[in-house]
């Protein structure tokens, strides 16, 4: 048999006749094979897309028209679509964007660690020009989150005493840090 009687195969596969498909088969399934490895470059996926090019050659059989073109091409364009269905299967899968690891670090970036860690030595600096009690005060009003009352309690003044420790305090040290 030659190129000539693939038209004749394809369409006695169209009406069911296996003997046809079966002859079909013999005479392509090398080509098939060979286009389908050069794109997947992998023998055992090759075998696999040339399977899938035969059943699919099986059920569409009937959309081949003798005369649009010639059966071999219409047989390779099978089996190079059904390579490159492949070849996108296996690509990976993309994440979703909540699913992607952390890339960045969260920290903050070393310029404004080192702006910060200078704004620290002075705020340090400051703190140290006012009296300790008072400076405990400010520390732990500020930083610790306690309040005037729960401060004047620990210090055992009046609570407008410390309204006014705070006040004058922080009062010295904006002037400090702006010195």
């Amino acid at each position: 048999m030659s190129q000539d009687d693939l038209p004749g195969l394809i369409a006695r596969t169209a009406l069911g006749d296996s003997a046809a498909f079966s002859m079909l088969y013999s005479q392509t399934s090398a080509k098939l094979f060979g286009v389908s490895l050069r794109i997947l470059k992998d023998r055992a996926q090759a075998e696999d897309a040339v399977q899938e090019v035969y059943v699919r050659i099986w059920r569409r059989a009937g959309s081949f028209r003798v005369g649009q073109a010639s059966a071999m091409a219409w047989l390779v364009t099978i089996a190079r679509n059904q390579a490159i269905d492949m070849i996108r299967v296996r690509q990976p899968a993309t994440l979703e964007y909540d699913d992607a690891p952390e890339v960045a670090d969260p920290g903050m970036d070393p310029e404004a660690s080192a702006v910060l860690g200078g704004e620290s030595r002075r705020i340090e600096g400051c703190l140290g020009e006012l009296e300790a009690n008072k400076a405990a005060a400010v520390v732990a009003a500020y930083m610790e989150g306690l309040s005037y009352q729960e401060l004047a309690e620990h210090n055992a003044v009046p609570l407008n005493t410390m309204r006014t420790w705070l006040r004058r305090s922080l009062l010295k040290l904006r002037e400090c840090l702006n010195r």
